[in-house]
């Protein structure tokens, strides 16, 4: 199945009774300052360049972000801040993301969240990652080039593990742990690099600055097994 149809049945998902309530009852309500717009208001595929070797794994859609434009990281504060990186580090043509038809483009890397739903308090629950597991899963199939997954907080280090248990990794021993900068499994064939999610929590308090994961996106080329 291509990519596209993938996309297509995933926005028609309704397997998490407390995210699709949520997701559509934001899309009707709306913030104010969007109050005119149509929200998407469905679940947000995963989206790059088919070619990618780097699948970029993040924690859920925002409400009034992808939730709003349909592209994931598009249109929210957080998405700003990781696009002018993506763009500082050549995967991106444009440094922002404000809507899905506004030109951007990715080189060699794929952007996918564990959860395709915007969950209430930006919270999704276990049994929500694993019900959105196969949609992921099913992208990562079509995507026959992948060498790496940078995994953005230790929520999506989580179902990136169990994402390669689906796909026959065998599961690692010890487990490793999430941490900012931490490449685990070296020498795998899908091996992870951790690195904090670009929530306004983290890069208003300075937990995470521009220098920081720039850093990561530059190590992610390096980390990356031979073609």
């Amino acid at each position: 199945m291509s990519l596209q149809a993938i996309a297509e049945e995933n926005a028609r998902c309704r397997r998490c009774p407390r995210l699709v309530q949520w997701r559509e009852e934001v899309a009707r309500v709306k913030r104010a300052s969007f109050a005119g717009e149509e929200y998407w208001g469905r679940p947000v595929p995963g989206f790059g360049d088919p070619k990618a070797r780097i699948l970029l794994l993040g924690l859920a859609p925002a409400a009034h972000g992808a939730n709003r434009t349909g592209r994931i990281f598009t249109g929210d504060r957080s998405g700003d801040f990781m696009f002018a990186s993506l763009h500082r580090t050549g995967f991106a043509n444009q440094p922002t993301s404000v809507h899905a038809g506004d030109g951007l483009k990715l080189t060699g890397m794929w952007i996918a969240a564990a959860v395709r739903c915007a969950p209430p308090a930006n919270r999704p629950t276990p049994g929500e990652r694993d019900n959105c597991l196969p949609w992921t899963a099913r992208e990562v199939h079509e995507l026959p080039d992948l060498r790496l997954i940078i995994c953005l907080g230790s929520f999506a280090w989580d179902a990136a593990l169990r994402l390669r248990a689906t796909l026959g990794h065998a599961p690692p021993r010890p487990r490793p742990r999430f941490g900012h900068g931490v490449l685990a499994l070296e020498g795998d064939p899908l091996p992870l690099l951790g690195c904090f999610h670009p929530s306004q929590q983290n890069t208003f308090t300075g937990r995470l600055t521009p220098p920081m994961m720039d850093a990561v996106f530059t190590r992610a080329r390096a980390a990356m097994p031979p073609s």
